[in-house]
């Protein structure tokens, strides 16, 4: 059994709709989408981090130049997951567990220059 179900994140998205309004979220698929997008990004950022730890040490203990380009940055910091507890979890699990605590929002297409 999917715990929280799909009627539960659904009722956590649209509980900051004021009444009278359309419901952000009205299918699972928007649901589903949600989760999966944040999931990539959080797989985005275990790459890089795991390219990071591969880069070898220098003589001097020093690790050798591997900047990071402002895209990687960027990405590295928006795929760290937002829940205390995900050091063993799957990526589409943890992005579930954001979405249910609120630590992410849905947002509706015509708002797509907030961030999530």
């Amino acid at each position: 059994m999917l715990h929280p179900s799909y009627t539960e994140l659904m009722a956590v998205v649209n509980s900051e709709v004021e009444e009278g309004e359309q419901p952000l979220v009205q299918s699972r698929y928007s649901i589903v989408k949600a989760t999966a997008n944040r999931a990539k990004e959080i797989i985005a950022a275990r790459t890089i981090e795991e390219r990071l730890a591969k880069v070898p040490e220098s003589k001097e203990g020093k690790t050798e130049e591997n900047s990071l380009t402002k895209d990687e940055a960027r990405t590295l910091d928006i795929g760290q997951p937002l829940v205390a507890h995900a050091d063993n979890m799957k990526p589409l699990s943890i992005a579930v567990e954001e979405l249910y605590e609120g630590k992410i929002k849905i947002i509706s297409n015509g708002d797509e220059n907030e961030k999530m």
